[in-house]
This record gives C-alpha cells, sequence and structure tokens, in this order.
C-alpha cells in the first residue's frame, strides 16, 4: 500500500474533498441515527418515524452521490499507472464493480428502503435478522459491495488515487461496523426483552 503514495498527491484539493466526502457520511449518518435513537426529534419533525427515515435515506442518497463525484474528480486529477491501464485491469475491475453492485443492490431488496437507511433507530424494526443472500454469503454485503464498486472503478481508470481513496473507503466502512453493530444489536436486544415482559 505503500508504494502508492509515491504515485499519488494527497495534497490535491480534490483528493483532499474526496477523503472527507467518504469520511464524513458515515460518521454524519451514525450520528443523526444515534441522535434519532435517542431523542425522536426527527420522527416529531416529520411527523412519522416512516417519513423521517425516508428523509435521512434521500439525504444519505445525496451524499453518497456527492462522494461519488468528488471520488470520480479525484482520480482525474492524478495520474494514472500503466501497469494498469490494459485490459485486463480494465476487465478485472469491471468485474468486481459488477459483483460489488451485485452485493448493494440484493442487500438493499432483502432488507427494504428502511432496513437499508436505518429504520431501527426510527423504531422501525424488522421481525427477523435476513439471513438470505447476500447476507447468507458475508456480513455487511452493503458496505463490502460498496468497497468493491470503488476498486473496480479505480482498476477501470487505472488508478493509483483511487485505489488509495477505496483504502480509505474501507477503514472508514470497518469503523462504522465497530459502532453500527453493537448498537443494533442491543437495539433489537430490547426489542426482544419487551416482548418477553408482555
Amino acid at each position: 500500500m505503500a508504494w502508492l503514495f509515491g504515485y499519488v498527491d494527497v495534497t490535491d484539493s480534490t483528493f483532499i474533498a474526496a477523503v472527507l466526502s467518504i469520511a464524513f457520511n458515515p460518521l454524519f449518518w451514525n450520528v443523526v441515527a444515534r441522535w434519532e435513537h435517542k431523542t425522536r426529534a426527527l420522527s416529531r419533525v416529520f411527523g412519522s418515524p416512516r417519513v423521517a427515515c425516508y428523509c435521512l435515506g434521500a439525504v444519505i442518497l445525496m451524499l453518497n452521490c456527492v462522494r461519488s463525484h468528488c471520488f470520480t474528480e479525484a482520480m482525474k486529477s492524478q495520474p494514472k499507472l500503466e501497469g494498469l491501464d490494459c485490459h485486463w485491469a480494465y476487465y478485472s475491475g469491471l468485474a468486481i464493480l459488477a459483483v460489488g453492485t451485485l452485493f448493494v443492490i440484493s442487500s438493499f431488496l432483502a432488507l427494504g428502503f428502511t432496513g437499508t437507511f436505518l429504520g431501527d433507530y426510527f423504531g422501525i424494526l424488522m421481525e427477523a435478522k435476513v439471513t438470505s443472500f447476500p447476507f447468507s454469503v458475508l456480513d455487511n454485503p452493503m458496505y463490502w459491495g460498496s468497497t468493491a464498486v470503488y476498486l473496480g472503478w479505480s482498476l477501470m481508470h487505472a488508478s493509483p488515487a483511487g485505489l488509495l481513496l477505496t483504502a480509505v473507503v474501507a477503514i472508514s466502512y470497518t469503523i462504522a461496523m465497530l459502532y453500527e453493530g453493537p448498537f443494533t444489536e442491543e437495539i433489537y436486544r430490547q426489542k426482544q426483552k419487551g416482548a418477553k415482559n408482555k
């Protein structure tokens, strides 16, 4: 990974913007979702938890578009890596991007909109843990699928900056999972506890 730094200008403004947008997104949705879980303020403002969750989901989607734009602009502003500027790297990247897209879309279809966009923090709980594909293959397939999309995109563009930014995506998601996983498990533990007390 250290060899990438020789090909990437980490002081470039588009690269910095990409790093900031990558780090900001999971921080934003985790802070807002935990605040909502604690206060129910968004649910009160929007009149219902479902409407509030849909609004947060729309904001997250817009932020993801900004992140993808910043990522692409950072790749375009940096040099290509000659060793990756070939057909095999392009088609390998395309295959990785396709697998990542499959994981993202199938995760969304399995979870639905509110399951994808932190509905459990709004009190919109699923009946049971989703164990069908892609969750039967790996944990957090939405995050790993998204990371694969960025990896594939970087290979298709022969971009060392993209590869480095993909590592930032993976690190950001790993940190998010460390916070989200236990918190979400606690929400469902409380649900089960409440159901047993009835």
